[in-house]
């Protein structure tokens, strides 16, 4: 079978499964597992599919966002591990820029630094910061109803009045080639900004997120260290030879 034959296949298999293995497509394919690796990394590099432990998975819709209920819903452990670790870089006396999002969200229970001054556009983290006696700047702006976070113009400017020692981004994709991207582009110029205001940048990203590409970018690939769960060797080495990917453990 040709190769052209081969990745026709391969893309039939994701549309109507949305995840297939490797030893499904050797078998299906009659091919070695070597050529079948080669294939998934061919057409991930044509932004055809995302590749996952043992398989491939089809990328997400550009412009689709889950709420924030279904993102508190998913990945539940690993969001927690990476906020976790996340919350321990920060020191006493820091400044901090605070995203919205859920896994920024599960930091803040962790955070144990003192005499911290935060700044969030992140309407639901505002609660749990002032029971902490944390002091909070809210961005103004825009709120989104299925995310809580708060955007557009007014927003920007409010953030442009900031500087900080750290700041913590969530994101949708992490791509060796497209970088650091979210479906919303007046949240992605919110999120560039908080990225171009922080002394150390740090992007949270689970496992899920890596190969991903979504509608609008938000910076290089570079421009964060990027704090995840991801335990595949062969995806942290790819990433490594572009950024900081700092891998936590449960």
């Amino acid at each position: 079978m040709l190769t052209a034959e081969r990745h026709q296949v391969i893309l039939q298999l994701l549309d109507e499964k949305e995840i297939v293995r490797i030893q499904e497509l050797v078998e299906q394919l009659n091919s070695s597992e070597s050529t079948i690796r080669r294939d998934l990394s061919q057409l991930e590099k044509k932004n055809k599919l995302k590749r996952v432990h043992g398989g491939a998975s089809l990328l997400q819709q550009k412009r689709d966002e889950p709420s924030i209920l279904e993102k508190s819903t998913k990945n539940l452990t690993e969001k927690e591990v990476i906020a976790k670790y996340a919350a321990n870089l920060i020191q006493d006396g820091d400044c901090i820029f605070l995203d919205a999002g859920t896994t920024t969200y599960q930091m803040i229970k962790y955070i144990t630094a003192k005499d911290l001054t935060v700044v969030t556009n992140g309407l639901n983290h505002l609660e749990p910061l002032l029971e902490k006696n944390i002091q909070t700047y809210l961005l103004g702006g825009f709120a989104k109803p299925r995310t809580g976070a708060l955007i557009g113009q007014i927003a920007v400017d409010s953030l442009r009045k900031f500087r900080f020692d750290k700041t913590f981004l969530g994101v949708n994709g992490v791509h060796l080639t497209y970088g650091l991207t979210t479906p919303d582009p007046e949240e992605a110029a919110l999120k560039s900004l908080a990225l171009e205001l922080g002394q150390k940048v740090y992007v949270l990203a689970d496992h899920t997120k890596f190969h991903e590409v979504t509608f609008t970018q938000i910076g290089e690939l570079d421009d964060a260290i990027i704090i995840t769960d991801e335990k595949d060797p062969d995806i942290v080495s790819e990433y490594r030879s572009k950024t900081v990917i700092e891998v936590v453990e449960e």
